[in-house]
């Protein structure tokens, strides 16, 4: 099992592995946070405009 775990830092810790996917996992989840953001404000915008319509809603 410890050659399981030596290899596997061996490949984590090499250049190819941050060259080919490191890029791209690192990409995929800056585009994934940016689209979270902007569903969250989206939804947060359907909640003022219901917040604004109701008078007796607390603010």
């Amino acid at each position: 099992m410890n050659q399981f775990w030596w290899k596997l830092g061996q490949i984590l810790n090499g250049a190819w592995f941050y060259d080919n996917i490191g890029d791209i996992f690192n990409y995929s989840v800056i585009i994934l946070g940016f689209f979270g953001l902007f569903y969250w404000l989206n939804w947060q915008n359907k909640f003022n405009k219901q917040a604004e319509k109701d008078p007796n809603q607390i603010k």
